[in-house]
């Protein structure tokens, strides 16, 4: 490929680059190796640019080179988790708790203040725990018709299927996420800067009661990879009580993952925890608590 065309190649590829991390993100709920895909999509198209006739769209077409490499990819890994995915919610809050490094555990994604309202929504942390119940082709089928509102047609073409079975796949897809995307009350709107300033305070004071008084009464809480998961407002606060007292010096940094509200929780100035928020009109429904200190710099924390 000469010079000239290497330029054309970035400037008319590159502005899809975003659009196609949150596709291969969806697809395998890791933004690690949705980036490496990314780059290997990249690596592709930049091989055959010469060969693009333009019989689709560009965005099409890099699409579909990601969606090859998502599903390769998928065909020698497996999914990714969230805790709720593994087993149900403990009982006994004051116990111990299961830590498993070696589970594929779900990522969340920094946000792009460019992202646009409806891309938010379709990269928030349950649909994409949800998607990771359907199998790759399911999930494919799933993202390219739904999110990328792509013709049956297309889907079949690159996926060498027919429309019957892309039409079949879809219908499967639709009501197995039915069956495990939770129900959420979430507004689209901007979440209550008041609420979201009390949930900061209220772990910077190490003040259980308020947290409390925060929480819905039946929020959720995760911590990967900690695989032990509470639900309940009250199970979740006698959990959290035998623990404030353990971690003092607590300091909250707000950032945005996945569409929805976080905060970076440092422990004496050590980076400890990505939380993000699932926030309704009655409170806080779910919060998701990532300990993995390597988050932070991708978050642009540390």
């Amino acid at each position: 490929m000469n010079a000239e065309m290497s330029s054309e190649f970035v400037a008319r590829t590159e502005p899809f680059r975003r659009e196609l991390l949150a596709h291969c993100y969806r697809m395998l709920g890791s933004v690690t190796e949705a980036e490496d895909l990314v780059q290997e999509t990249y690596l592709n198209a930049w091989r055959f640019f010469h060969t693009f006739e333009g019989r689709s769209s560009l965005r099409t077409w890099l699409h579909r080179i990601a969606t090859r490499a998502c599903l390769k990819w998928l065909e020698r890994g497996g999914r990714r988790y969230l805790p709720a995915g593994i087993h149900g919610p403990s009982a006994d809050p004051t116990g111990a708790v299961d830590r498993l490094p070696e589970v594929a555990w779900l990522q969340p994604i920094p946000d792009d203040p460019a992202d646009v309202v409806e891309t938010r929504q379709v990269t928030r942390l349950a649909l994409v725990a949800a998607l990771q119940h359907l199998s790759p082709k399911q999930r494919a089928v799933l993202i390219l018709r739904d999110v990328l509102d792509w013709r049956a047609a297309e889907v079949a073409d690159l996926l060498d299927t027919t429309n019957a079975a892309v039409n079949s796949a879809l219908q499967r897809a639709r009501a197995r996420l039915a069956e495990v995307m939770p129900t959420e009350d979430d507004p689209a709107g901007p979440v209550d800067q008041a609420l979201l300033d009390r949930y900061a305070e209220a772990f910077e004071k190490s003040d259980i009661g308020a947290l409390t008084h925060l929480l819905t009464e039946d929020a959720t809480w995760q911590m990967p990879p900690i695989a032990t998961w509470f639900s309940g407002r009250d199970t979740i606060t006698r959990f959290l009580a035998t623990r404030f007292p353990e971690i003092g010096g607590q300091r909250m940094v707000p950032t945005m993952a996945n569409g929805q509200s976080a905060f970076g929780l440092y422990v004496h100035d050590r980076p400890h925890a990505l939380h993000v928020l699932t926030v309704g009109e009655s409170g806080i429904a779910a919060v998701v608590a990532f300990h993995d200190p390597e988050l932070f710099e991708r978050f642009g924390l540390s």
